[in-house]
């Protein structure tokens, strides 16, 4: 989906990027964990995503600092524990988009005004 903006076009994909400040894997991330339904390791992830630990890990971390994914922890059976981790409900997810939107809309007003 595209919107056009005065004299530039402006995709879905880069308008959630650029409300959330996400990078191009982060995003990817993102997308995936929007088609999943049960919340999963980093290593299930990774292995589903084909991407490295490491990265799924760093990019996982921002988006949980972004409080777009939530992180909860599993005690396992033989001791220890693991993280999984789950898309925020997508409807709390448009609401901050929506905020987000409507700030950097007010913020344009108000320029547009002052000039």
């Amino acid at each position: 989906m595209r919107f056009s903006f005065a004299c530039k076009n402006i995709d879905f994909r880069e308008l959630v990027m650029c409300s959330f400040e996400l990078n191009k894997t982060e995003y990817n991330l993102f997308t995936f964990l929007l088609s999943q339904e049960d919340p999963l390791c980093t290593s299930t992830i990774g292995e589903l995503t084909e991407k490295d630990r490491t990265t799924i890990q760093k990019a996982i971390k921002k988006l949980v600092s972004k409080d777009l994914v939530n992180k909860h922890q599993v005690n396992l059976d033989s001791g220890g524990y693991t993280f999984v981790y789950s898309i925020k409900n997508k409807q709390f997810i448009k609401q901050t988009m929506l905020e987000i939107v409507d700030k950097w809309h007010r913020a344009v007003v108000d320029q547009i005004k002052s000039w």
